[in-house]
C-alpha cells in the first residue's frame, strides 16, 4: 500500500515531549473523474463515521466532513445529473 498521500495526525492524548504518541492516518483519494492536469480535483478520505471531502488544489484548506449516508446521496445525485 502506497502511503505517500497519507496525512498523519497525532492523538490529542499524546504528550508534548514526544512520549506516548499515537498517530492516525487520513488517506486522501483523488476522484477518478479528476483531470490529470490538476484541474477539477476532488479528494475524499474515509474517517470513523464520516467522509471528508476537499479540493486537492488546496490540501491545507478546508475539508467538508459529512455522514456516509449523505455522501452516498451526493454521489447518486451527481451520477444522475451527468
Amino acid at each position: 500500500m502506497d502511503l505517500s498521500a497519507t496525512i498523519w495526525r497525532k492523538s490529542s492524548y499524546s504528550t508534548g515531549g514526544g512520549q506516548n504518541c499515537v498517530e492516525v492516518a487520513v488517506l486522501w483519494r483523488k476522484s477518478s473523474y479528476s483531470t490529470g492536469d490538476g484541474q477539477n480535483c476532488v479528494e475524499v478520505a474515509v474517517v470513523p463515521g464520516a467522509v471528508a471531502i476537499r479540493d486537492s488544489k488546496d490540501p491545507h484548506g478546508p475539508a467538508h466532513v459529512i455522514h456516509p449516508d449523505a455522501f452516498r446521496r451526493l454521489i447518486t445525485q451527481i451520477k444522475y445529473e451527468r
